[in-house]
C-alpha cells in the first residue's frame, strides 16, 4: 500500500498500515529492542522529577541536536539498521530527516502524554513520519484552542507508517494513552528534519 490522507481539518496526515511485512516488523522489533541504547529520563512534573513512563532514546547524524521537555539531546550515530529504515521512510514520503527519536513502551502502562512536536527547531511545519513496530496501540490526536473538531483515535499496527506535515502541529496534540489492556512492548521511531543552521 501507498501512503493514504485522513481527513481531519487544518492537518495533513498520511497513513500506510502495512509499510513494512509484519515478519520484517517483527524482526525489527527485537532487533532495536536489543541494540538501541535506551535510556529512561526524568522529567519535571508539577514542580517533581519522574522518571518518563517509557525508555528513549535519539540517534541521528551529528550536529541534529535537540531539545523538548526540558530535555538536551546529543544524537547517537546511526546504526545500519536506522539508516536503512530512514532511506526508505524517506522514499515514502518524500521528506529529508537528519534524525530519529525511538520510544519503547514495555507495556499498556507506558504511554506518551498529550503534545505537538512543536520545538522552533523543528520548523513551523515539520514533516514527522511515525514507524511502529510491536504491538497495536490507540493513536489520539485533538484539536488544540480553536474550532474543536471531534478527535480522532486510530489504532498503530507494527509496520504501519504515520506521517505528520504541513499545520498538523500548530493545530492539533497527539498522545499514547496507558491502557489497561494485556499488550506486549511497542516501539516507536519518528523520523524528523532537526534545523541545524546547515541546511
Amino acid at each position: 500500500m501507498a501512503l493514504l490522507p485522513l481527513l481531519l481539518p487544518r492537518a495533513e496526515l498520511l497513513f500506510d498500515p502495512v509499510f513494512l511485512p509484519a515478519a520484517e516488523a517483527t524482526a525489527l522489533l527485537a532487533q532495536l529492542t536489543a541494540e538501541v541504547a535506551w535510556e529512561q529520563r526524568a522529567i519535571r512534573l508539577f514542580g517533581q522529577e519522574i522518571p518518563q513512563p517509557r525508555l528513549t532514546a535519539w540517534y541521528g547524524d551529528p550536529d541534529a541536536r535537540y531539545t523538548y521537555s526540558g530535555l538536551a539531546w546529543e544524537p547517537r550515530p546511526w546504526t545500519a539498521a536506522l539508516r536503512a529504515l530512514r532511506q526508505r521512510v524517506e522514499a515514502a514520503t518524500g521528506a529529508r530527516f537528519n534524525s530519529v527519536l525511538l520510544n519503547q513502551y514495555r507495556d499498556g502502562r507506558d504511554s506518551m502524554g498529550w503534545h505537538a512536536d512543536d520545538e522552533s527547531e523543528l520548523g513551523p511545519a515539520p514533516a514527522i513520519a511515525s514507524l511502529s513496530l510491536g504491538a497495536t496501540r490507540r493513536f489520539r490526536l485533538r484539536a488544540r484552542p480553536g474550532p474543536r473538531p471531534a478527535p480522532l483515535s486510530l489504532d498503530l499496527p507494527g509496520g504501519s507508517l504515520l506521517l505528520m506535515r504541513g499545520p498538523t502541529q500548530q493545530h492539533w496534540q497527539h498522545a499514547l494513552p496507558k491502557t489497561s489492556r494485556p499488550v506486549g512492548p511497542r516501539l516507536n521511531l519518528t523520523f524528523r528534519w532537526v534545523s541545524t543552521g546547515n541546511a
